[in-house]
């Protein structure tokens, strides 16, 4: 749990760093993720980052506010818009901040929670393991979207290891929460890291089978690439299906980009 923690805490240092190198053009650009700007994505992650703060430390003061913001949701207010509401004060640097503040609560809160408790969040209550791994994906990918837009590519990080373990674990929800029936055999999955480690999980002797990059295979489970931009290889019907709309966040269901939507192209816009 505390080595989870700490790749947490690296993961929003990988991305602080990355803005705080940008200037006020930079925050105000366009990503691929539904035109949301820098600004925005940092602006999501500061929201819901003080959420969990409020789950651990008022959990009545969160049941009240998560069943308003699902009203307002629910009302056709976007959740990008409720954030620009929430912060619309503060500028880029100013957002960064606040960001690193309430963050840096956040993994101290987490360290002192009970690894067996359950926090209460947007639907059943979630694992204290389960909730750091879903801010720790729910960081990288709107990390992506940044790098993305600003045409870097990034290290891959042995980080990924979590938010896959998230994508492999979702496998049959992606289905429930489309209505889908579930394949009855769960693919074998075999993911190469970086220095050459190599993940498995699964039977090794199932007929369903993905492989590939475990940096592809979390753009795929987090919706930053369709499967056909990417090197995996899909073996059997089921598990191409499920690449083809793979979800590992919550949420209604959620379509990946179109082929050749979300790549990175063209020359870096900050120094490397």
């Amino acid at each position: 749990m505390q080595e989870l923690l700490t790749d947490l805490l690296d993961e929003h240092g990988d991305l602080a760093a990355l803005v705080s190198g940008m200037d006020a053009r930079h925050w105000h650009i366009e990503t691929g993720f539904h035109g949301w700007t820098p600004w925005d994505e940092v602006a999501h992650l500061c929201y819901f980052d003080e959420a969990a703060l409020q789950s651990i430390h008022a959990p009545a003061d969160f049941a009240r506010e998560s069943c308003a913001l699902r009203e307002r949701v629910d009302a056709g207010e976007a959740i990008s818009a409720i954030a620009r509401k929430h912060y619309g004060a503060l500028d880029g640097p100013a957002l960064l901040a606040r960001w690193r503040s309430v963050h840096e609560s956040l993994i101290a809160a987490l360290r002192q929670c009970d690894a067996a408790s359950r926090l209460a969040w947007y639907g059943p209550p979630m694992g204290v393991r389960s909730f750091a791994s879903a801010r720790l994906m729910e960081t990288w990918a709107h990390g992506q979207d940044v790098w993305d837009a600003l045409g870097r590519r990034r290290m891959m990080s042995a980080r990924l290891r979590h938010i896959a373990h998230m994508g492999v674990q979702t496998y049959e929800w992606t289905f429930v929460n489309r209505g889908l029936p579930v394949p009855r055999q769960r693919p074998f999955v075999e993911l190469q890291g970086p220095a050459g480690v190599v993940w498995h999980w699964g039977d090794e002797a199932a007929a369903q089978r993905i492989s590939g990059t475990v940096e592809d295979f979390c753009l795929v489970a987090t919706q930053r690439r369709n499967v056909a931009d990417t090197g995996l290889r899909c073996e059997g019907d089921d598990v191409a299906r499920w690449a083809s709309m793979a979800q590992c966040f919550a949420g209604p269901p959620s379509d990946p980009p179109r082929r050749g939507e979300r790549q990175t192209q063209g020359a870096s816009v900050l120094p490397a």
